[in-house]
Formats: structure tokens, C-alpha cells, sequence
């Protein structure tokens, strides 16, 4: 009987609005733990729940007998809980909201305007200039903006505004150079700015601990939709971060797919140019 109802509810040819209702909630709740996965916030989510489980089971099966700890659990950590979320969850919500904002400027072009092939000639510089730090031993971190700007971050560096290109990228990273220290940020085909700071990850849970290159590039793809490429100064291990998640230990053909991927750059128009 029971079956009976639940079907006569779901029954798209009765009503589609249920069916619909289940799917907006599950595609809601799939973009938000693609959001959160990979960082701190699944771990907070982990702890409130733990939370709001026990705050369940005793309000429903030992409410009388542990009134004091039913007591401190409905109206002092539930209420916190509450107030909380927006200050536990602020990176995540950001991201939530920014992800909401690009996708609602479809009709503009991305990536600042550069076109097909300054953004293919973009991501041969980048893979030759990595491929050749990685081999050398020398730390390097390049920032590509796409869609949000990286303005504010550029300004609290070197500006440049000049044309990338892989000679420059290195004479920028080598260790003797004034701007080799701190990151370079790349605005379609163009070298924006040079000893550029980045904001740190503070997701350092895990078997790896990451150093200060690492987490900087984590963490600005964390707060942005930017693309960060590592060479790690100790290992020459090249890798790529985009939204928090990092692929470690590429070599210059595996560097340039993914950045294509990224980039939505067909590499076929290499070969047509």
C-alpha cells in the first residue's frame, strides 16, 4: 500500500513536478560537494554531522533522562552551529557564489579575450619554459587567469604587460633575478605581472605536506578559477592545480593537454597553424 502511494506521487505521468523536485535537490546537492570535495570543508561537515546526530539522538531517545545535555545541545550548539556555517564555510561559499557568476556570463568571451591561437602560443611558452625549469632545478609558479580577474593580485606586485614568451619566463624565474621569488600571473598572451603574492591554502590535511609554492598555488585556485602551474624547486616535478586539485609530476606533452582541456584550446590548431 505503502509502495502504492509513493508511486502514485512519483508517477510522471500523473504529476513531473515530484520527479523534477528530487532532480533540482540531487543536481543542488552534486554541484556542492563537487564544490567542497578535495578541501577542509568536507572534514567540517564530518564533525557537524557528528554533532547533529548526537544532538538528534538524544532529543528523540534520552530527552528525559539527560535533560542537561539535551539542553546545552538545542539551545547552545545547534543555534552555534547555525551562525557558524557562513564563517566555517566562507572559502566554500565564495567559490559557490563565483561558480554561480561565471557560468551566468556565458556570452562573454573568456580568459580576458584572447583568442585561439594567442592562447595555443600561451600554453607552448608555458609547457617549453616549465619543461626547461623542471630540467634545470629551478622553483617556478605561473598564474593563468581565466574568467575571474587576478587584477588586486597583480597589483601588489611587479606590473609588466609584456608579451610571454619562454626566454622571459626563465630570465623571471632564475634564482638570481629580483623577480623570481613569489608568482607570475598571465593574462591571455601577456605576462601581467611578476613577484606577485598569493594567498596560502589552508588545506594541508593529507599524506603530502606541500611547501610554500605549492600552497600558494592551491590556494588562489581555491579563492578563484585561475590555473596554477608549479616546477618544484627540490623534485623539478612539474605540476597543475585547477580548483584545489592537483596533478603532480607531469611531463611538457601530458602539461599541454591538460592546459588545452582547461583552456578549451583545440590542439588540432596547432598542427592547421
Amino acid at each position: 500500500m505503502d509502495f502504492a502511494r509513493l508511486w502514485s506521487r512519483l508517477n510522471p505521468l500523473t504529476s513531473p513536478f515530484a520527479l523534477l523536485d528530487i532532480l533540482i535537490v540531487a543536481v543542488f546537492f552534486y554541484w556542492i560537494f563537487g564544490i567542497i570535495r578535495g578541501t577542509r570543508a568536507v572534514q567540517l561537515l564530518r564533525g557537524m554531522g557528528v554533532v547533529l546526530m548526537a544532538a538528534f539522538v538524544v532529543g528523540t531517545v534520552a530527552n528525559d533522562r539527560l535533560s542537561t545535555l539535551s539542553w546545552l545541545l538545542n539551545n547552545i550548539i545547534n543555534p552555534a552551529l547555525i551562525v557558524g556555517v557562513p564563517i566555517l564555510f566562507q572559502p566554500e561559499l565564495r567559490r559557490a557564489l563565483e561558480s554561480l557568476g561565471r557560468s551566468s556570463n556565458l556570452i562573454t568571451r573568456p580568459f580576458g579575450g584572447a583568442n585561439r591561437s594567442e592562447l595555443l602560443e600561451t600554453i607552448t611558452v608555458i609547457c617549453r619554459a616549465t619543461a626547461q625549469l623542471s630540467q634545470q632545478g629551478v622553483g617556478a609558479l605561473i598564474v593563468i587567469e581565466r574568467t575571474t580577474q587576478l587584477q588586486e593580485y597583480a597589483d601588489r606586485g611587479v606590473i609588466l604587460d609584456s608579451r610571454i614568451s619562454a626566454p622571459l619566463l626563465l630570465n623571471i624565474f632564475y634564482p638570481n633575478s629580483p623577480l623570481h621569488d613569489m608568482a607570475v600571473i598571465v593574462r591571455g598572451s601577456r605576462i601581467l605581472a611578476a613577484n606577485v603574492v598569493m594567498p596560502l591554502s589552508e588545506d594541508v590535511i593529507g599524506p603530502r605536506r606541500y611547501g610554500t609554492r605549492h600552497r600558494a598555488a592551491k590556494g588562489i585556485s581555491e579563492q578563484t578559477d585561475a590555473i596554477s602551474v608549479v616546477v618544484s624547486e627540490e623534485t623539478g616535478a612539474i605540476s597543475l592545480v585547477n580548483d584545489g586539485r592537483m596533478a603532480s609530476y607531469l611531463n611538457e606533452s601530458r602539461l599541454r593537454t591538460m592546459l588545452a582541456g582547461l583552456l578549451r584550446v583545440p590542439l588540432e590548431d596547432e598542427k592547421k597553424s
